[in-house]
């Protein structure tokens, strides 16, 4: 194998082959074939590209898909900083590999980057909008999906003010916020975590919150390949706010209408649901108790 200076394996060689000389002039033949076989070792763990896990597995690339501001009060539809967030708290993971992207139009790049991505989070205005707006987007959406794409949606990432965005949304997303028809509010209510046995509600105890939640979802049929993940009182009645689906090609997809205000991204319970959501999507392990979902204050800030 010819090895070139731009290699990831050219600074490892130079180095074991500096250190083995070194180890030859010094040491007895017993103790230069052990510290040799030592060296050897290192230097082939040392050169194991990034994009490899310790188990050979092939890292998972996570495309965390925000934009700019839309026009709603600061504080509120805060989808950039929210990605940050999540990538903040993703990067201690083996096994992802993250991509950070604004969305914002014409997002020339886009098709792309979702060519390369085993899985996506969308925390953009007007999802399901966002995603019909250009046919070269749909059409890597549509890739993205057939070879189970991981999908995860998030607040407003799940929505559209036009009926005729819902359908393509929906086959990918499996619920979707949108029409002349939908439903939202913003309340004090409480949260009720449904199927303590799924892996996303590891550690999560239901939990009282102010938050603005979309509601009455359309989602796909039929209806029974949905799991509830969460629901919320409102006007009396329990409303779905949050699902799970397994498509039918192996791809998962999950959404969750709230997260309206970033300041809920304090709530340990918000930011352990988001995260725990992207790893059951992405099919990586989730520990029993939950994830460490710990995070300094100042990340978690307006700036």
């Amino acid at each position: 194998m010819k090895i070139s200076k731009n290699s990831v394996y050219w600074k490892p060689l130079c180095i074991f082959c500096r250190t083995l000389t070194k180890v030859q002039n010094k040491f007895s033949f017993k103790l230069q074939f052990r510290i040799t076989f030592f060296l050897i070792t290192v230097f082939v763990l040392s050169s194991i590209p990034a994009s490899q896990t310790l188990a050979g597995n092939k890292v998972k690339r996570l495309l965390l898909i925000g934009q700019g501001p839309d026009g709603h009060p600061t504080g509120t539809h805060e989808f950039m900083p929210g990605v940050n967030i999540l990538a903040n708290l993703l990067q201690k993971f083996q096994g992802l590999e993250l991509k950070i992207t604004k969305a914002d139009e014409p997002w020339e790049k886009g098709p792309e980057l979702l060519d390369s991505a085993d899985g996506l989070l969308l925390f953009v205005s007007e999802g399901a909008r966002w995603m019909s707006q250009k046919p070269d987007r749909l059409d890597a959406l549509k890739r993205f999906g057939q070879r189970g794409g991981a999908c995860v949606a998030l607040h407003w990432g799940m929505g559209t003010v036009e009926a005729q965005n819902i359908a393509e949304f929906v086959k990918l997303f499996g619920g979707c916020h949108g029409g002349p028809d939908r439903k939202h509010q913003t309340l004090k209510t409480r949260i009720q975590f449904l199927d303590n046995d799924h892996p996303v509600l590891r550690g999560l105890n239901d939990l009282d919150i102010y938050d603005e939640f979309y509601y009455r979802l359309k989602f796909i049929n039929p209806l029974a390949t949905i799991i509830p993940l969460a629901q919320a009182k409102i006007d009396g009645k329990l409303e779905t706010i949050s699902w799970a689906w397994e498509r039918s090609n192996g791809g998962r997809s999950l959404g969750f209408s709230g997260l309206h205000f970033h300041k809920n991204w304090n709530l340990t319970a918000y930011r352990r649901l988001m995260i725990q959501a992207i790893l059951w999507t992405l099919k990586l392990s989730i520990p029993v108790n939950g994830v460490n979902v710990d995070i300094s204050e100042e990340y978690l800030k307006l700036h």
